[in-house]
């Protein structure tokens, strides 16, 4: 067996890992000018949809905005600067919410049981098929006061805001405006299946390809499908979870008929603090991260992304609490990497707030087989790859 030692791992982290993140942090600035003017323009012909400037505690439809905003920055003090509107899935592939005005003072109400109509709203003899536990319906009736602009047909059939006509009316949009703001030359619209908005954008380095997702921003509200933290759990602190409930979740328009729960401001509230204790946990996450994209599973569109990783990193800190757990680099990176295999093996990762959801469980199983071999590999000679 081959070994290594935390010199190099130091040395790892200097030429390996803090070069991509210049790469990553670079490209997510280009993007998100590029993004932020697109969606900027959208919003001047259509309301409902905001800049991605106002994501997250920027939305202007929040109660309370100013302290939202002053709490989230002192939770990511001394942090890189951090859109929650963005998620990095690999160096050139991005994930990014575009939120939604007009729907405010959310509540969970008992839904109706089925469904009877397609995506243009004729009626159908049996039901729509229900959504799975990360998913739901929503409902014009689930809002305070929605704006008259969201009960009109081309985005709602029979009191549901429909994720497919939300996407439709938006890619119009940004059609328009990409020739308006004369992007036409660092922005293509890509072929796609099923109702989702990709763009390939093309930045000083790389193509990257970008996924839009319009998003319904709930603050200051904690769904009932995400019961957490489970009992008896030491990590993170009391205090902690009430500050991450306290900014909420997304629905996201991912699918035709069913919105997508996300947790993107409380998994980043949790990350920004996971070292307090002054322990090893984000250094950890970077080196595996790194591994996972140049041997493990390399790709654009890998199996595994930074987001599978970001949830297992979670559930170890759940397991290993202790702030000593995480005081030696090189026993945190082995015992994570064996983590990643035991779930790439078992093709089973559960959701760290909706825990009964396997994130794997959609996921080409034969490419979860090669990357298990990859990350068996690397554990009988790790020396071999941190160099």
């Amino acid at each position: 067996m081959i070994d290594f030692t935390d010199e190099d791992l130091d040395h790892y982290l200097q030429n390996k890992v803090d070069l991509r993140h210049r790469r990553v942090s670079n490209a997510v600035e280009e993007v998100q000018k590029v993004i932020r003017d697109l969606t900027a323009e959208v919003s001047t012909k259509d309301g409902r949809f905001q800049s991605i400037s106002n994501s997250g505690v920027h939305n202007d439809t929040i109660k309370d905005q100013s302290t939202l905003v002053a709490k989230w920055a002192n939770l990511l003090k001394g942090k890189s600067a951090f859109n929650p509107a963005i998620q990095v899935l690999t160096p050139t592939l991005f994930l990014i919410s575009v939120p939604l005005r007009g729907l405010a003072g959310y509540k969970e109400r008992r839904a109706r049981q089925w469904r009877y109509y397609t995506l243009s709203g004729s009626r159908l003899l049996s039901p729509v098929r229900e959504p799975e536990k990360l998913h739901q319906w929503l409902e014009l009736e689930s809002f305070l006061s929605p704006a008259q602009e969201w009960h009109d047909a081309c985005v709602a059939i029979e009191g549901d805001i429909v994720p497919a006509k939300v996407v439709s009316v938006f890619k119009d949009l940004l059609e328009a405006a990409i020739r308006t703001c004369d992007l036409e030359s660092r922005v293509s619209v890509l072929e796609t299946v099923g109702s989702v908005v990709r763009v390939a954008v093309e930045t000083a380095e790389a193509q990257i390809e970008v996924e839009l997702v319009p998003t319904v921003e709930v603050m200051n509200y904690w769904p009932r499908k995400a019961r957490w933290p489970r009992l008896l759990k030491r990590w993170p602190s009391t205090e902690r979870v009430s500050c991450t409930k306290s900014f909420g979740f997304n629905l996201m328009a991912t699918s035709s008929y069913h919105w997508l729960l996300s947790f993107s401001r409380a998994e980043q509230v949790l990350l920004g603090g996971i070292d307090e204790d002054g322990g090893c946990r984000r250094k950890c996450y970077r080196i595996v991260r790194q591994l996972k994209e140049d041997v493990w599973c390399q790709g654009s569109k890998p199996v595994i992304t930074t987001y599978h990783l970001q949830t297992l990193l979670f559930w170890t800190c759940e397991k290993y609490p202790r702030s000593r757990d995480w005081r030696n680099l090189r026993e945190s990176v082995l015992r994570l990497a064996k983590k990643l295999h035991k779930c790439v093996s078992q093709r089973y990762l559960r959701h760290y707030f909706v825990r009964s959801y396997n994130l794997l469980k959609y996921t080409n199983t034969n490419e979860l087989d090669v990357m298990a071999k990859k990350i068996c590999d690397f554990l009988d000679n790790p020396g071999i790859y941190i160099h």
